[in-house]
């Protein structure tokens, strides 16, 4: 009757478990999945000497067999790298970097966001799809045949492309497909070279706009926008079609689900999203100690958009402190009950982050500019890669000149709590943190306030964490601690499981 509520020590410690090794599950045909041969001419090419692998967690059952097969054709040292330090989306080069690698093969679903500090390959599942149920599917969804509409895709389906083209170019003439087109100077993509692109459209000599956007390139035709055409998506329903229905949220969209082999009108009303993105807009209004969440360390330009988000927090009077923090999850942020908001910078698939089991909602660099920035209105348009929002980006948005406007404060009513909401502009620059004080000057009516920071926060808890109290503890002698396991300590008495 005992051994129902408590097992034996004995048995735990000398219980033998019978494990069956589970089987690759693309034993056998590994080449053409995994592109074995170009990774290898990848590798041999530049004559690299250590090569990290980077695996997500449903492709690490193959990790060891491609790496076997790999080491038969190059020469160099091979690393797997299992536990990304952020989204499995993301390049990992920091972790690659420690490991000295030379240079980084990028297995499965991938972003697609720019790195700039090692030579990249992408590695693609060639997931299978049936283009007969695909273009039925597409033909009932858009039964007129002068529809214009964008092929998007995941890129684990990059190699239909081309075959999903032939077959339905024939029958509408205005279909637009897309390419994935990788930034960076040295990143390849199934063994293919791609140049450094940083503009997310431009135009061709013919009038024709080109769309460069989360590592896809599509032409739309001359006095056309993305607003006149529909998008029908291949993949299944996750981050990267709601990315993209974030962003061109505008556009009806469809998809198609190769593993279901069903298609479907999207109707996830992305107004209802956006309302709440909205909600989140007013909570970081509301805010007034912000804490930015470093979410990415390989995506470039990271560091300027931290800097420029630091910039804006202080010229809309609030305090921001950074966290570096690795994955995210509830119990980790709530240990900051002083944080009113977070700022998340991360890869535009990782940013739109589900904060409703949070304690403290978290909004994206977007989100905070649209909060913070007086310049910046919202208009229903939504910003998920940062670097558009930094200068020279396509929704850049520059901070009012502080000649504009002299120091005071703007009130507004809450939306969220309905009371007056007080703003302190500022047109001076941030204040190094080692002389910052809770003190500021508000205006000449008031010569002092006392602002909402941290520290104002902390000193007005029951606790405050452990405190040394020097002087005040009196010294002990160390005594000897337990000895065995939890659950059956040596000094406890057993118990008889006979009676």
């Amino acid at each position: 009757m005992t051994d129902a509520f408590s097992t034996n020590s004995e048995l735990v410690l000398q219980r033998v478990l019978d494990v069956t090794p589970e089987k690759d599950v693309h034993c056998g045909n590994l080449d053409e999945h995994y592109q074995i041969k170009a990774t290898c001419h990848f590798i041999n090419d530049h004559q690299f000497k250590k090569v990290a692998l980077q695996f997500p967690d449903e492709v690490l059952v193959d990790s060891i067999a491609i790496a076997a097969e790999i080491e038969k054709g190059t020469k160099a040292k091979l690393f797997i790298l299992g536990d990304t330090s952020y989204g499995s989306c993301c390049v990992d080069e920091v972790a690659a970097e420690h490991v000295g690698a030379d240079c980084i093969v990028h297995y499965g679903r991938a972003c697609l966001s720019p790195s700039r500090r090692l030579p990249l390959m992408y590695v693609f599942e060639r997931k299978p799809v049936v283009l007969e149920t695909c273009v039925s599917s597409f033909r009932e969804l858009y039964p007129n045949r002068q529809s214009h509409v964008i092929l998007l895709y995941d890129v684990n389906y990059d190699h239909i492309n081309d075959d999903l083209l032939a077959l339905l170019s024939s029958e509408y003439p205005n279909i637009v497909a897309s390419t994935l087109h990788v930034d960076g100077e040295l990143c390849y993509s199934h063994g293919e070279t791609h140049g450094q692109h940083n503009v997310s459209s431009s135009q061709c000599q013919n009038g024709d706009q080109v769309v460069h956007q989360f590592g896809r390139q599509f032409v739309l035709k001359c006095g056309q926008t993305i607003e006149d055409y529909s998008v029908f998506f291949i993949g299944h329903e996750g981050a990267t079609m709601t990315n993209f229905m974030m962003t061109w949220n505008r556009c009806s969209f469809c998809s198609f689900d190769p593993v279901t082999m069903t298609g479907r009108t999207e109707s996830i009303s992305i107004n209802k999203a956006l309302m709440k993105r909205y909600y989140a807009i007013e909570r970081a209004k509301d805010a007034s100690v912000v804490g930015i969440l470093v979410g990415t360390l390989g995506v470039a330009n990271y560091l300027t958009i931290i800097e420029q988000l630091k910039e804006t927090i202080h010229r809309a009077g609030k305090k921001s402190y950074m966290f570096a923090m690795g994955k995210l999850n509830v119990a980790k942020l709530a240990n900051f009950l002083e944080i009113d908001i977070y700022v998340l910078i991360a890869c535009p698939e990782n940013s739109l982050l589900d904060s409703s089991e949070f304690y403290k909602p978290v909004v994206t660099p977007f989100e905070m500019e649209v909060a913070c920035n007086k310049k910046r209105e919202w208009s229903g348009e939504y910003v998920t890669d940062f670097r558009d929002l930094l200068p020279g980006g396509s929704k850049h948005v520059a901070l009012a000149n502080p000649d504009d406007f002299e120091d005071g404060d703007e009130t507004d009513v809450s939306l969220i709590t309905g009371a007056l909401r007080m703003t302190r502009f500022s047109s001076s620059e941030p204040v190094s943190s080692s002389r910052d004080s809770s003190l500021v000057l508000r205006n000449q009516a008031l010569t002092v306030a006392n602002a909402n920071t941290a520290a104002t926060f902390l000193a007005g808890r029951s606790w405050q964490g452990l405190e040394q109290k020097l002087g005040e503890t009196p010294v002990v002698k160390a005594l000897e601690g337990r000895k065995g396991i939890a659950i059956a300590y040596e000094e406890e008495p057993t118990i008889d499981t006979d009676h």
